[in-house]
């Protein structure tokens, strides 16, 4: 028998090495994707919050006032506004413009479809004319929490202001 040969191979070390680098960089991968994805969401909010603008445009140009939103609730506020919209030819035809995929309940049991955020949370409108000159729109962001009564909540809250 000879002494000093060992079997090659490796050892139970080397692979969890092996593993955690691997782990480590599908973590770093994963988040960045994560950020990308985010960025690419918060687009798309805007870009429906400059045709909401534009309607919202549209319709003061025919009726001279903004539609009101005399709720605290998202979901109401949401309904009134594309309710309005949709009652005028000329901010029907900007609101055609936004994706089928964030309008929902267009057959639902209001009858009064909604406006959501790539998030899957309904679009809030607020409109004080005494104190606003312009409607606000606001999205949940990626927290998907409106935080209405916890300013915390609404830290990554995207407007259009």
């Amino acid at each position: 028998m000879e002494s000093g040969k060992y079997k090659s191979g490796t050892t139970l070390i080397e692979i969890l090495i092996v593993v955690a680098v691997i782990m480590l960089l599908a973590g770093m991968v994963l988040g960045i994707a994560a950020g990308i994805d985010n960025q690419s969401k918060e687009k798309a909010v805007k870009a429906t919050f400059e045709l909401l603008e534009s309607a919202l445009q549209e319709y003061y140009d025919f009726r001279g006032v903004f539609p009101v939103a005399a709720d605290a609730n998202p979901n109401v506020n949401c309904e009134i506004l594309y309710a309005e919209l949709n009652s005028l030819p000329g901010s029907r035809e900007v609101l055609e413009q936004i994706s089928d995929k964030i309008i929902q309940n267009k057959s639902g049991p209001t009858g009064v479809p909604e406006i959501y955020d790539p998030w899957g949370t309904v679009l809030d409108y607020r409109y004080d004319a005494a104190v606003d000159s312009f409607p606000r729109l606001i999205s949940a962001g990626p927290d998907r929490n409106h935080g209405i009564g916890d300013p915390a909540a609404a830290a990554d809250n995207i407007t259009n202001k």
